[in-house]
C-alpha cells in the first residue's frame, strides 16, 4: 500500500485528490495545522465520505522541524504540497503571509523531503497566476512569467524551488501549473462559487442581487476533480518535469454570470452589479492554457466542460440552500 502526504487536504484539491488515491488503494495521510476551527476543516472531505479513511498528522508549513517529523513519521511515497495562502485578493492585504506559507512553505516542504524521504515523488502545485500579464495567447510550459500578484509572485518562488530541488539533489520533483479549476468545493470567496452560490440564494429568494468586479477578465476553467488526475499521473513519470494543466478553452466572469442564473432561469443583468472596490489593483486579464504536453505525455485531458461544472456547482447550492431551509 503507498503512502501518500498531502499538505492542505482540507482544501477542495486535497478532498479530491484524497478521494482519488483512497479509490487506489493509497494510505492518505493529511498534514492539519492546529486551529480553533479544528471541528469543521474536514468538510470538503465529510461532503465526499472519504473523511474516516484519512489518517491527519499535525503541522505547520511554516515550522520545517515540524514538516521533518511528520515526514520521518509517515515515511511516504509520495507528497503532494498542496498548502496555500490561495486567494488572490488576499494576497495584497497579507502579502507577507502569503510569501511565508505559499512561497517558503513549499521550500520547507523540499527541505523536509530531502532531508527526511529523498526518495518520495513530490508534487508542488503551481499556478497560472504567474503568467500573470500575458506574454502570448497561449500559455504554456515555455512561456515567460510575469506574476502580477502578491500570490503570483509567492508561487512562482515555490515553483522554482521545486526545479532547483530536481536539479541541485536530483528529488522526483514535479509542478503542475494548472489554471483555473472549480467545483462545488471552491471556498466562497472564489468568484464561480460566489456566483453559483449568489444564483442559488436569488432563486430562492435569500438575496436580491452580488456585487461582482471585473466581469470582462477571462479564465481556462476546468473542474478540480479532472485536475487532481493530473497530479497523480505526474508522480508515475519515470522523470519528473512540469505540466500546464488546462481546458485550452477561456470563459469571460459575465459567461459564468450569465450561465449560473440562466440555469436556474435568471437573467444576471437583473441581480449583477459591479463593485470598483472588488477590483484588483493589477489586474490579470486573459489566461489561456496549452495541456499539449499534459496530453502527449500524461495522457491527460480534461473531461469535464465548463457548462456542465457550473451547472453542478448551482445545482449543489440550491441544494445546500434548501437544506438550510428545512426545505428537504
Amino acid at each position: 500500500m503507498p503512502t501518500a502526504l498531502i499538505t492542505g487536504i482540507t482544501g477542495q484539491d486535497g478532498a479530491y485528490l484524497s478521494q482519488l488515491l483512497l479509490s487506489k488503494g493509497y494510505r492518505v495521510v493529511g498534514l492539519l495545522r492546529r486551529s480553533a476551527s479544528s471541528d469543521v476543516v474536514g468538510e470538503r472531505l465529510r461532503w465526499l465520505g472519504v473523511i474516516e479513511e484519512v489518517e491527519f498528522a499535525d503541522g505547520n508549513m511554516a515550522d520545517l522541524s515540524s514538516l521533518i517529523r511528520v515526514v520521518q513519521a509517515c515515511r511516504p511515497d509520495e507528497v503532494y504540497n498542496l498548502a496555500a495562502q490561495s486567494f488572490v485578493a488576499a494576497s495584497w492585504q497579507q502579502p507577507l503571509l502569503t510569501g511565508s506559507i505559499t512561497g517558503l512553505g513549499a521550500a520547507n516542504m523540499l527541505e523536509a523531503v530531502r532531508i527526511a524521504r529523498p526518495e518520495a515523488r513530490f508534487y508542488q502545485a503551481s499556478s497560472s497566476e504567474m503568467f500573470g500579464k500575458r506574454q502570448q495567447a497561449l500559455q504554456n510550459e515555455r512561456t515567460p512569467f510575469y506574476p502580477r500578484s502578491p500570490y503570483a509572485i509567492a508561487k512562482l518562488y515555490a515553483h522554482w524551488m521545486t526545479v532547483n530541488y530536481r536539479e541541485s539533489f536530483g528529488l522526483h520533483a514535479s509542478s503542475g501549473i494548472l489554471f483555473n479549476h472549480e467545483s462545488p468545493l471552491r471556498g466562497i470567496e472564489f468568484v464561480t462559487r460566489r456566483i453559483t452560490d449568489a444564483a442559488a440564494r436569488i432563486k430562492l429568494g435569500l438575496a436580491r442581487e452580488i456585487p461582482l468586479g471585473n466581469l470582462e477578465a477571462q479564465r481556462d476553467w476546468g473542474h478540480a476533480r479532472d485536475y487532481v488526475q493530473a497530479m497523480w499521473l505526474m508522480l508515475q513519470q519515470t522523470a519528473p518535469d512540469d505540466y500546464v494543466v488546462a481546458t485550452g478553452q477561456t470563459r469571460s466572469v459575465r459567461d459564468v454570470c450569465r450561465f449560473a442564473f440562466g440555469h436556474v432561469g435568471l437573467d444576471y443583468r437583473e441581480h449583477v452589479t459591479t463593485d470598483p472596490q472588488l477590483l484588483r489593483p493589477a489586474e490579470v486579464d486573459t489566461l489561456t492554457g496549452d495541456a499539449a504536453k499534459a496530453r502527449d505525455a500524461l495522457g491527460w485531458e480534461s473531461r469535464i466542460g465548463f457548462e456542465e461544472l457550473l451547472a453542478e456547482m448551482v445545482e449543489a447550492d440550491l441544494a445546500r440552500h434548501r437544506q438550510a431551509l428545512g426545505r428537504g
